[in-house]
């Protein structure tokens, strides 16, 4: 399920709405995550290869925070040979903010 934002924006907040805005503000609310946001928003894209030196963790590590970040919607994520290459998906990331600001 993904968030409805027009529907949030104009009307409270359901039971079933808040629940998964709670699940995709779950997957940013680690320090992990944010900076592998950050560091994909401000290159635009960003390969899988490079992250586990970027933010001093495991590739195994990395790959469990990228899996939660896509899975929320946050981040889409492009195959592309041996390697996973990732970019914010910016409209999404838009409508939370939109909902939460």
């Amino acid at each position: 399920k993904t968030l409805d934002c027009d529907q949030l924006l104009s009307s409270t907040l359901s039971d079933a709405d808040a629940t998964e805005l709670a699940r995709v503000l779950k997957a940013l609310a680690d320090p992990v995550r944010l900076k592998l946001v950050n560091v994909i928003a401000t290159s635009g894209e960003a390969c899988a290869c490079d992250f586990p030196v970027l933010v001093d963790k495991t590739q195994a590590t990395v790959s469990h925070h990228l899996t939660k970040l896509v899975q929320a919607g946050i981040l889409e994520r492009e195959q592309r040979g041996k390697w996973a290459w990732f970019r914010v998906n910016v409209d999404h990331l838009a409508e939370i903010c939109a909902v939460i600001c």
